[in-house]
């Protein structure tokens, strides 16, 4: 050093110290039991607009720090005010866990320690226990010794890294180096009852969305095995290049359950690779009464799930299953000058850095949250309430199959029950009721959620607009459900004499 050079003083603004980070824990820990406690009662969804809740929670960036009674009343009324609640027991939309009690706590810890999962140096126990904790899933699943994976920020990404190896190693050349132009047009399988997310990974892998080949469902929204084999022998025969078939493990929309073991001998049978989208219903093979309606998933090449739907866990914690853990080093495995690889491993003891299994470099300590949830709760706690929810959507199908006003819009297969509210009296045109239905019942949905009483999301069944609950919250019981038809015969009477038009009165 120069003898010469001025030392800089310090500047400890941001080091906050122990005293202090507990005074600010513990007011934090303040609001979430608050939360829990008050959780039953208050509204899984205030209904407010865009303008109010921006008006209430926006505010200008202090020069000097926020005073800290400031700080946790501002952060209070974020919790209590202006949030809605998955974790409320009358919350049934989407596909989204009630987020453990263990999980938050283990989110706390994974921030603190900070650690970047890229590197194997960088975050030694936490790398160990993903690679040992997706092992586990791996095997739990149905999966060889040889099977393992990641985490991810959900199912987009469990799907698109899949894929990708599906890609890679199903397509006949070395795609990596020369790119999806230097050889033949793509094809990938998966019924029109298929998430998303499939499309957007079939664009960001540069075969287009066009690559998906979409396969029409029979009668239970379940994959036509007759048509899919036409389509890859059509695929075939005018040169195109068939990679992969996708089964659904539990569809958003219904839970419908591909013929997996019939997809995996097609795949077999012309040397694809066979994806599992169990996203939502992969976890039910932990539950022993629902596992066999997932035969057949243990012969797939790749699952995709995300713990933060059925197993509850906090957001975000996907993960993605290979049977073979080195083919996700093959497809994502690229050493440059920017990053040192440490070749002498017995020297170093160092283990494989998870940046070289995902397109991530930079990588969250996700897998914390789930081992917590486990080792808190047990395995058998798992059992008993994955197969409870199923229970309870069978039970809700049951009490809309014997009510007068409403009416069953798909076989309860998993935890999703869809129905919809039908006037006893209507009468009227086929083609004009239907579209009243519609209409009536995309009303009645936004009416209960702004409602905040209870919380139901929707799906689109053929051209039906029809109510959807689907239960993945360990708070959700038998009188929650019976709380969502009351409030939807209520309100649905209410809106069909608002509504209904004259043609159509009975």
């Amino acid at each position: 050093m120069s003898a010469g050079a001025k030392r800089p003083e310090p500047v400890r603004d941001l080091d906050w110290d122990a005293k202090r980070a507990r005074e600010l824990g513990e007011r934090a820990l303040d609001i979430w039991a608050e939360l829990l406690e008050r959780l039953p009662e208050l509204p899984v969804s205030r209904g407010k607009s865009q303008a109010e809740v921006a008006a209430a929670v926006s505010r200008p960036v202090p020069d000097d720090p926020m005073p800290l009674g400031d700080l946790v009343e501002h952060l209070r009324e974020l919790v209590l005010e202006h949030s809605m609640y998955p974790g409320h027991p009358r919350f049934y939309a989407y596909i989204t866990g009630a987020g453990t009690v263990p999980g938050a706590a283990a989110d706390l810890l994974a921030a603190a320690v900070n650690q970047n999962l890229g590197g194997w140096r960088l975050s030694p126990g936490a790398s160990e226990l993903e690679l040992h904790l997706t092992n586990w899933f791996a095997r739990e699943l149905g999966m060889p010794e040889t099977g393992g994976g990641v985490f991810t920020s959900g199912g987009a990404m469990a799907n698109f890294i899949a894929l990708k190896v599906a890609r890679d190693l199903k397509c006949g050349y070395d795609v990596k180096e020369h790119g999806v132009g230097a050889g033949p047009q793509l094809a990938i399988y998966a019924s029109d009852e298929v998430h998303t997310v499939l499309y957007r990974a079939a664009d960001l892998l540069g075969l287009g969305k066009s690559a998906i080949r979409v396969i029409p469902t029979d009668e239970e929204y379940r994959i036509r095995l007759d048509v899919l084999h036409e389509a890859i022998d059509l695929d075939t025969a005018t040169g195109a290049r068939p990679i992969a078939i996708v089964g659904s493990a539990g569809t958003v929309n219904t839970g419908a359950i591909d013929p997996l073991d019939a997809l995996a001998d097609l795949a077999e049978e012309h040397d694809l690779w066979f994806h599992v989208d169990g996203a939502y219903g992969a976890p039910a093979a932990l539950a022993p009464d629902l596992r066999p309606k997932l035969a057949g998933m243990e012969r797939a090449d790749s699952i995709a799930f995300d713990p933060h739907k059925w197993l509850y866990v906090p957001h975000s914690a996907g993960a993605v299953l290979v049977r073979d853990l080195d083919l996700l080093s093959e497809a994502f495995s690229v050493h440059g000058s920017a990053s040192y690889v440490y070749e002498d491993k017995d020297r170093t003891g160092t283990g494989p850095d998870l940046l070289d299994l995902s397109p991530q470099f930079s990588r969250g300590f996700q897998a914390l949250k789930v081992w917590v949830s486990l080792l808190a709760h047990g395995l058998d706690a798992y059992r008993r309430r994955i197969s409870h929810d199923a229970a309870l959507a069978r039970y809700l199908g049951e009490r809309v199959k014997g009510a007068a006003e409403f009416e069953l819009a798909a076989p309860v297969e998993l935890s999703i029950c869809c129905f919809r509210y039908v006037p006893p009296d209507l009468e009227g045109d086929e083609d004009d009721r239907e579209a009243y239905l519609n209409a009536l019942n995309e009303r009645l949905m936004t009416d209960l959620q702004l409602g905040g009483e209870v919380f139901p999301s929707n799906a689109i069944l053929g051209d039906r607009f029809v109510l959807r609950a689907c239960i993945v919250n360990f708070r959700t019981e038998a009188e929650d459900l019976d709380a969502l038809l009351e409030s939807a015969a209520a309100a649905g009477a209410r809106l069909d004499a608002e509504m209904r038009p004259s043609l159509l009165r009975g």
